[in-house]
This record gives structure tokens, C-alpha cells and sequence, in this order.
């Protein structure tokens, strides 16, 4: 018995899922070229390997003759009889041969050609049995750390790789870990084999964490309408109920706390802000930047760029660390996000009252006419009020305007603006 065989058999079936069979297929396929080869010109070589003994077997097809002229395809009669007794002129019989070069270079070359199938048996064992998980997730232990902080992660039958790119700046592995991971992607090697590519800082990661911790997202009564993320420092997701009876942001936070505390355990800490979703853009932002008020917005003609202004003491919180809060949520509601203090807006809009105040613009000395939105009793107490003009009213502070019967500070901001936009 060929014990070091049976044992490489024993060893990929059970380890890597690749039947025997495939097995002994491609170390036969292997050796018969490698035999065929160290027979100059022969194609008439054929090797046999038993599946539960390992024992190989090498023979020729010969053809019996009475004179041979051939001896690669031919064997005499009295030496076939030796192989076969009762063999007669013209019978093709099966030659015992081990050819004398089989060992060192043989062997080198069936290592060669069982290495490349082998690796297609496994790719396709791999492709077979990870290709339909895909974003799903897998878990298992830190093999080895390779070169650049690349995680080998044994899943079993097959080893996993994550990248450093794939996992958080905060998190680190040593070998014997548990890792729970996405994965990510099933890839061919350049070598002809597969690979199954892990993720921990894909968004699909977070959203099979809440797959699996929230009931109500596996069973898609919650949507997760859209996520962003910024892996090691904080996700936002919008989320909404096809049930109206589900809240869907409590459904995602659980009772205390509980089920997101445990997907914040998960991504090492990493902040998870779970927004519920509405129709109105301009709504879903305000949502979004909860407890921040928006004090003005603006969007541009494109719908592409949405400018806002929060009271000076919440700027730093929506902007975040190094901007990347104001960053997420741009991406989040899918426009360019600039975000000003309402100091540095009041004066920059006092500027240019005063810049227009003073210009040569002739319209701005005739009687105030209608501003859509503003009733026409507001602007005839303006008028009684000495604000007879557009210049009257670009000279004086908002402050001044909304002390006028019937007119906020809202409603004064709103005039200035529209004869500003007039005269843009």
C-alpha cells in the first residue's frame, strides 16, 4: 500500500472538499504524461492508480509479434508469453513497464501538472460552494498574518484572505482569532485557482450584521433604503417599515439599546446612526442632522449642491472629525453638502446688501413692487413705515425690518432675498 498517497487523498477530501475521485484523476492524467514523455515517442503508456490502496501501475500496449521492428509499439512473441501465456501474433497486451527515468524527473513533472489540476479541482469546489453567499456572512480563525497585514482566515474547507484595505485602522488580528467576516467576492488566481476574498469595512457587512441581529430587517419588513460608511468611525443608514405598526429606527435600536449595542460591538465601536426615512428631501436632511437645526437652506438650480447654515455652536458637530460627518451625509442624501455658520452668513449677506445698497442700479429707487408670498398689506405697511424702496430696505439691518408690524425676521430675511436674487 502507497500510504503517503492514500494520505494526500484522505487529506483533500477531507479538508478541501475535492472528491477522491477528482483526486486520483489528476495524479493519473499527471503521471501517464510524465510516463509517456520518459518513453521517447510513446503514446502507447498508461498508469493505473487503486483509489483505496494508492498502489500505481504502469504498463504499454504492445502488439505480439514474431519479429519486432518497432520495440515503443511492439514486443516479441516469446517475451509477450512471459506477461501472457496463452497470447497469440497480432494481440495487443498490456506491458508492466516503469520507465528508467520515472523517478527524479517524472516525478518532478507529475508534481507540476497535479499541482495545476488539483488547484482546478479546489477552484471549482470553491466557485461551487462560496459563489452563491456572496454578501453573506462567514465566519472563522486567523490562520497566519501574511505580507502587508493581509488575514489568512481558515473557513474550513478553504482559506479566506482580508486584505488590510478590508478591515478597520482601529482593528488588529492574531492568529488563532475568531473573525466574523462579509464575504466579499469569489476571484480566480492568476494561477488558474480561486480565492475567497473576506470584508470587514464593506457597507454590505453592516447591513448583514442587522440581517442578523434584527428580525425585522431578515424578513424584510425594514428597508434599508440606503447606507453609507466609513469604516472604524461611523455608518448612517435611512430605514423605513412596509408595516406601519413597525418603527423601524427602534426596530434597528432594540429594546435599550440592545441590538444595535451588539453591531457596535461588532465593528469595534464604530458609531451607528439609524435615520428614518420620508419622502421630502429637504425633510429627510433635517432628519438626518437631528438634534442640529437648519437655520437657512438652499439648493442650487442642478439639485446637485444643497447649502446650509446651523447656529455657530453646531457647526463643529455637523461638520465631524476631519469633515467626515458633513461628508457622509452628502453622500447619504446624494448632493455636495456646505454647511456655514449663521455669523459668517449674516455677514456675508450684509455685505452684499451693502454692495448692491450702493450701486448704480436705478431700479432699486422705484416704488417697492409685489414679492410673491408677501402680502400686499405687509408691503404697504413697509411703506408707511418709510421702506418705500428696494435701496430703503437693502440699507437697513433685518433686525430693523421684522421690528415692523406683521414681518418676522424670517419674513425680512425673505424680502432682502428676493431683491437681492432681482438683481443678481
Amino acid at each position: 500500500m502507497n500510504k503517503d498517497l492514500v494520505a494526500v487523498f484522505e487529506y483533500l477530501e477531507r479538508e478541501k472538499g475535492i472528491k477522491r475521485e477528482i483526486v486520483v484523476e489528476a495524479i493519473r492524467e499527471s503521471l501517464e504524461i510524465a510516463a509517456q514523455k520518459s518513453v521517447h515517442g510513446a503514446e502507447n503508456v498508461h498508469v493505473q492508480i487503486h483509489p483505496r490502496t494508492g498502489e500505481i501501475e504502469v504498463h504499454c500496449d504492445k502488439i505480439v509479434v514474431e519479429k519486432v521492428t518497432n520495440p515503443v509499439l511492439q514486443i516479441s512473441h516469446k517475451e509477450a508469453a512471459q506477461y501472457v501465456p496463452d497470447c497469440t501474433v497480432g494481440q495487443i497486451i498490456h506491458v508492466p513497464t516503469t520507465p528508467k527515468d520515472f523517478g527524479r524527473v517524472a516525478a518532478q513533472k507529475a508534481r507540476q501538472i497535479i499541482s495545476q489540476k488539483l488547484r482546478g479541482a479546489e477552484r471549482d469546489v470553491i466557485q461551487d460552494e462560496y459563489r452563491h453567499r456572496v454578501n453573506t456572512l462567514v465566519s472563522g480563525t486567523v490562520k497566519r498574518v501574511g505580507r502587508g497585514d493581509c488575514i489568512i482566515v481558515d473557513l474550513g474547507k478553504v482559506e479566506g484572505v482580508m486584505p488590510r484595505r478590508n478591515y478597520s485602522p482601529h482593528e488588529s488580528f492574531d492568529v488563532g482569532h475568531k473573525v466574523l467576516a462579509l464575504l466579499a467576492e469569489v476571484r480566480d488566481t492568476e494561477t488558474g485557482g480561486a480565492e475567497v476574498v473576506l470584508s470587514r469595512t464593506s457597507p454590505e457587512f453592516v447591513r448583514a450584521l442587522l440581517a442578523q441581529e434584527v428580525p425585522e430587517v431578515s424578513d424584510g419588513t425594514v428597508i434599508i433604503e440606503r447606507m453609507v460608511r466609513e469604516p472604524g468611525y461611523r455608518t448612517k443608514l435611512i430605514v423605513r417599515s412596509q408595516d406601519p405598526k413597525v418603527d423601524p429606527v427602534g426596530a434597528c435600536i432594540g429594546v435599550r439599546g440592545s441590538r444595535v449595542k451588539n453591531i457596535i460591538r461588532e465593528l469595534s465601536g464604530e458609531k451607528l446612526d439609524v435615520i428614518p426615512h420620508v419622502a421630502e428631501a429637504e425633510e429627510q436632511l433635517a432628519l438626518a442632522l437631528n438634534p442640529v437645526v437648519i437655520r437657512k437652506l438652499e439648493v442650487s438650480e442642478d439639485g446637485l449642491t444643497v447649502s446650509i447654515v446651523v447656529e455657530d455652536e453646531d457647526f463643529p458637530t455637523t461638520i465631524g472629525k476631519k469633515g467626515m460627518n458633513v461628508r457622509l451625509l452628502g453622500q447619504l442624501m446624494g448632493v455636495q453638502l456646505n454647511v456655514q455658520k449663521m455669523n459668517d452668513y449674516v455677514k456675508l449677506k450684509a455685505i452684499e446688501r451693502a454692495s448692491l445698497a450702493t450701486s448704480d442700479d436705478v431700479t432699486l429707487d422705484q416704488p417697492l413692487a409685489a414679492i410673491e408670498g408677501i402680502p400686499s398689506m405687509i408691503l404697504d405697511q413697509l411703506v408707511a413705515e418709510g421702506f418705500a424702496t428696494p435701496r430703503s430696505l437693502l440699507m437697513a439691518a433685518p433686525e430693523a425690518i421684522a421690528k415692523v408690524p406683521g414681518i418676522s425676521i424670517e419674513m425680512a430675511d425673505k424680502i432682502l432675498e428676493h431683491i437681492r436674487k432681482q438683481r443678481a
